[in-house]
């Protein structure tokens, strides 16, 4: 959900380090104030898991505003180390060269993790296929592998399945598993992770990707990594290669009450169920 700024007072201030010189006309009036929150930062937060966590929180507190923009996690960094808003979601750690300009700035950070993100391989199950490394990954997907005998499977093609072009997750697993490298061509495309499931569960040499709720479907099955098995237990260890923490962040001293009860809110049993439902993975 996106609402037009109604904040005032544009100022133009440089970042560098990690942020790339990255030029932000900055909203100062209006923000944090209460019963609004903004919030600026990860697609993977951004996309579908914030409007569901969102729309809950209003049924009980109807009165809140939310101002939502999502242009990945560096953006939402900067916009908080310059009062643009009240919260920064993140899907990796603050780096080192963010802490020193926070520094520079007098901005503490109050880093809430709520869960994680993780993207799991999926076979046909009558596949012989149960283990690959990263690099045959990388290389299936790409397209530089394209039969299944070359990494430990049948003499038969590879028919590869991704989510389509215009979401968060295609660009996510190939940042998280393909080295940002192109997808190979002639894969299929498909609008959500039910589709690929769908289709890999009726085709013997199949291959996609999955949340982790959805790899128990009939028909289909995870696919571990280097030996690694995509569970819970590993994506919350830091096992499972395929998987990012999601972080919510505010400035320690300018932190609402809004914004604190809503963070409360994603933190809670209830907020958990539903990044659950939605195939995250609760924090631990």
């Amino acid at each position: 959900m996106k609402t037009n700024n109604d904040c005032f007072g544009f100022r133009r201030i440089t970042l560098v380090g990690s942020l790339s010189l990255m030029v932000l006309s900055v909203v100062i009036a209006g923000c944090g104030k209460p019963g609004k929150i903004t919030i600026r930062g990860s697609n993977t937060f951004g996309e579908e898991l914030a409007p569901r966590l969102i729309a809950e929180y209003w049924k009980e507190h109807p009165t809140v505003v939310f101002d939502t923009e999502y242009k990945g996690t560096t953006y939402g960094m900067g916009a908080l180390m310059v009062a643009r808003c009240d919260i920064a979601a993140a899907s990796r750690p603050v780096s080192t060269n963010e802490l020193q300009l926070a520094k520079d700035r007098d901005v503490e950070f109050n880093d809430y993790v709520i869960g994680a993100y993780s993207v799991e391989v999926v076979v046909n199950a009558g596949s012989p296929v149960g283990n690959l490394t990263r690099d045959q990954v990388r290389d299936i997907f790409t397209g530089v592998v394209t039969n299944w005998k070359e990494v430990g499977g049948p003499d038969a093609p590879i028919h590869l399945c991704s989510r389509d072009e215009i979401s968060g997750t295609h660009l996510g697993f190939r940042e998280l598993a393909m080295e940002n490298r192109p997808y190979a061509l002639g894969l299929k495309a498909f609008t959500n992770y039910v589709g690929i499931v769908q289709n890999v569960a009726q085709d013997a040499n199949g291959i996609g990707y999955a949340s982790i709720d959805l790899v128990s479907q009939d028909g289909v099955k995870a696919v571990s990594i280097g030996g690694v098995a995509p569970t819970i237990a590993s994506v919350n260890g830091g096992q499972y290669p395929y998987a990012r923490v999601l972080h919510l962040y505010t400035d320690t001293t300018k932190e609402s009450s809004a914004t604190r009860d809503f963070v409360q809110f994603v933190q809670s049993k209830r907020g958990q169920e539903i990044l659950t439902r939605m195939g995250f993975v609760p924090r631990p």
